[in-house]
């Protein structure tokens, strides 16, 4: 079993990865051939899933209490 620092600490960089991963990847959709309008559902989504995210980070490690 992980202590709770040890779980935020790599909960916290899973999430940031996957948050630097997913940012870059919509705005070199955005940039490159898609453009600003064909990258447009592809930010509303990515937006949506990583608040997801990042609530679920904040609910799993920091509000839970053990």
């Amino acid at each position: 079993m992980l202590t709770r620092k040890v779980k935020i600490a790599v909960a916290f960089l899973a999430t940031a990865l996957l948050v630097v991963f997913i940012i870059g990847l919509a705005d070199s959709i955005t940039t490159g051939f898609a453009g600003f309008w064909g990258g447009l559902p592809f930010w509303v989504i990515s937006l949506t899933v990583l608040s997801m995210a990042v609530y679920d980070f904040w609910d799993e490690c920091i509000r839970k209490k053990d």
